[in-house]
């Protein structure tokens, strides 16, 4: 392992998918290296770039004007090739070529993944930023994106209750999360919705038409149903189209976000969020820490072994659900 008075030129990349806040990560990254006399550099779509050896030098002026910007200015992308140990010997040469004594890698747990067994096979230096919407790592209380997608769903959540109110509707919205129901949780709190379907709690049909019933009884004459895309009851069409079947007179209109939840500007908390993280991951690399993530839990900086933020799991608040339930009367 390098010793952390020789750390002298630190690699960043981005990888899997893309969240807002990540340049706003990078941006931190390659300013605090200058500002601790380190050089960075910059690795091209992600784990690929270091096998295809693609990489440029960074300044501070070579990350201005991206704080505001989503996406990622490195790019992102999954290789095939990385999974091998041909191709991660082909890193580490490149690696080598660059003389890159540490390396910060921000993405999801899969990214996580790739760079544990990259650091176990050639001891190499490295720190994880979290950058995903999902929120669905732990060893922190909010990733990189999550806010910024959050307040996505609920601005085009409350645009579709305009219309659900006009006409009388009953909209199921599935939004993004993977097996994680952190987004579908806080949106459909904050969107009012009538009923919020996650992974992490047994659903059943019944319920949900149970819940329906009950609220049209109550004088409700539209609904939103939010539905994140892991819910084991089914997709939103499926869900969609038993409900219909129950009850034909029900005007049903389904709606699939998608990837508009990954886009956009990052909200002032991801982009306050992601300097910390990057500057710390930084700060990380040079006290001689490796293999841990850095993050953010009761607003201090933490750092979390990367096979705990990897094998763990970040649980749902039962508060939440709770809250949900009482307002969906």
């Amino acid at each position: 392992m390098k010793d952390y008075k020789t750390m002298k030129r630190v690699g960043v990349l981005t990888s899997g998918g893309d969240s807002p806040g990540m340049n706003a990560a990078i941006r931190a990254v390659v300013r605090s290296c200058r500002y601790y006399n380190l050089e960075s550099v910059g690795i091209l779509q992600g784990y690929e770039g270091l096998i295809q050896n693609d990489m440029l030098t960074l300044g501070p002026r070579s990350v201005k004007n991206i704080i505001n910007q989503g996406g990622t200015i490195l790019k992102t992308a999954r290789s095939e090739e990385f999974r091998t140990i041909e191709g991660r010997k082909k890193a580490y040469q490149n690696i080598q070529k660059n003389n890159i004594d540490g390396l910060i890698v921000i993405g999801g747990d899969g990214s996580f993944k790739g760079a544990n067994i990259f650091h176990q096979e050639f001891n190499l230096p490295f720190i994880g930023i979290p950058g995903t919407i999902d929120n669905d790592i732990f060893g922190t209380d909010y990733t990189i994106g999550y806010d910024t997608a959050l307040n996505t769903v609920v601005e085009a959540v409350d645009k579709l209750r305009d219309t659900a109110t006009s006409h009388d509707r009953v909209f199921f919205v599935e939004v993004m999360g993977r097996d994680a129901g952190f987004i579908a949780l806080n949106s459909g709190i904050a969107s009012g919705a009538q009923n919020i379907l996650i992974p992490e709690k047994k659903d059943h049909i019944n319920e949900l038409i149970q819940s329906l019933e009950q609220s049209a009884k109550s004088g409700k004459k539209s609904s939103i149903v939010v539905v994140a895309e892991g819910e084991e009851l089914g997709n939103v069409y499926e869900l969609a189209k038993q409900v219909k079947a129950k009850h034909p007179d029900y005007d049903i209109r389904v709606t699939v976000l998608g990837h508009i939840q990954r886009g956009g500007n990052p909200s002032c908390q991801d982009r306050v969020l992601a300097s910390r993280l990057g500057i710390a991951a930084v700060e990380a690399l040079m006290k001689g820490k490796t293999n841990v993530m850095t993050g953010l839990r009761s607003n201090k900086i933490v750092y979390t072994p990367i096979e705990e933020a990897i094998q763990k799991h970040h649980s749902i608040d039962n508060e939440l659900l709770k809250v949900a339930k009482i307002l969906a009367i």
